[in-house]
């Protein structure tokens, strides 16, 4: 494989415990001839002891940012609000692609320093399936927390917790709330059914079929609903403010794994801002109460399960880095956000 330095860095985010890549797959990378850069981050679950016995160069915390321009600095969440101007090469889920809030300044520090974002959402197969994705466990993870919330079991603030902990906590669980996962069949999807099988909840299952034709009455009938849905072009909503007030509506407790708020492709247009770890839950209604949960980093209460799965999905990925392809595709997607922002295409720098 062509030489390549991967830098990376540490999440700026304090609840972002998770890694793109392990010690064990960086020492496969590092034996590959990649010289890999880990910093220091004081909240990842792994200890940057492992990554420095598997080959790995550490520096210090934000360092990336005078990382040598070919650099691909890789990381999951947002980047911090400086520098201005980016000019390497980023791998993380950057969100900037589907008019959310912030999104278009995001790409104008890119475009402002000859960078580009290689978007991970972005990073698809010839047919469009995502590659390296957390789906299962933020499914796993919201229906999990959803039922502990509905049953009174949610300990708050939330905390990381290993697989074996979180299940004990689901297998307590003694009611049987009537429950709809929408997205059934996806990633996410399937991280919900598990989750809700080991609380032995068996839920209603929609998805496409379901979703052309939704039956919002139906859909309000049931007391805990797991919306797993992510959607690139605008559809019909599957639930309005007007639903929430209709007279005998059973919904208790919403979780929205996508998070796509703000944006015009979010199908939950009932709430303007996440929760989080601190605060997991936020009430929308008073008569009859209906909570929602909405947090936009659920896999990292899972943060070495997770971190282990999308480590091996973007591992040979990450080794067939320059020869194109899936990269190439994230690529082109960021330079044609580029043109969507009004840029010229000779206002591209080279990348």
């Amino acid at each position: 494989m062509t030489e390549l330095h991967l830098w990376l860095r540490h999440e700026s985010r304090t609840t972002e415990r998770r890694t793109p890549v392990v010690p064990s797959d960086a020492r496969r990378l590092v034996e590959r001839g990649m010289t890999l850069t880990v910093e220091d981050s004081p909240q990842r679950i792994f200890p940057i002891e492992a990554y420095e016995e598997a080959g790995c160069r550490v520096a210090a915390p934000g360092s990336w940012v005078s990382a040598p321009p070919d650099t691909v600095i890789a990381g999951l969440k947002e980047l911090p609000d400086e520098p201005a101007e980016l000019r390497h090469r980023h791998v993380f889920f950057g969100h900037a692609y589907k008019e959310q809030p912030g999104a278009a300044a995001l790409l104008g520090r890119f475009l402002a320093g000859g960078g580009a974002l290689l978007d991970l959402e972005y990073l698809v197969d010839d047919e469009g399936r995502r590659l390296a994705a957390f789906g299962y466990w933020a499914g796993y993870l919201g229906a999990a927390l959803a039922v502990l919330h509905h049953e009174g079991r949610l300990r708050t603030p939330l905390r990381p917790a290993s697989k074996e902990e979180l299940d004990a906590e689901l297998a307590a669980v003694t009611g049987q709330p009537r429950t709809l996962v929408i997205g059934a069949l996806g990633r996410s999807g399937r991280g919900a059914r598990a989750a809700l099988a080991v609380a032995g909840n068996e839920p209603t299952c929609w998805d496409l079929a379901e979703t052309r034709e939704l039956d919002r009455a139906a859909l309000l009938e049931h007391e805990v609903m797991v919306n797993t849905v992510l959607t690139t072009r605008p559809i019909p909503p599957f639930l309005t403010d007007k639903d929430l007030d209709e007279p005998g509506r059973r919904l208790r407790t919403l979780c929205d794994v996508t998070c796509d708020v703000g944006s015009p492709m979010n199908v939950l247009p009932v709430y303007d801002t996440t929760t989080d770890w601190a605060h997991p839950v936020r009430r929308l209604r008073e008569q009859p109460a209906l909570d929602l949960i909405a947090i936009d980093n659920l896999p990292s209460l899972l943060p070495r399960e997770a971190s282990v799965d999308f480590s091996a999905a973007l591992l040979p990925l990450l080794l067939d880095f320059e020869t194109g392809g899936p990269w190439d595709r994230c690529l082109a997607r960021f330079h044609q956000a580029g043109r969507e922002l009004g840029a010229k295409e000779g206002e591209f720098r080279h990348v």
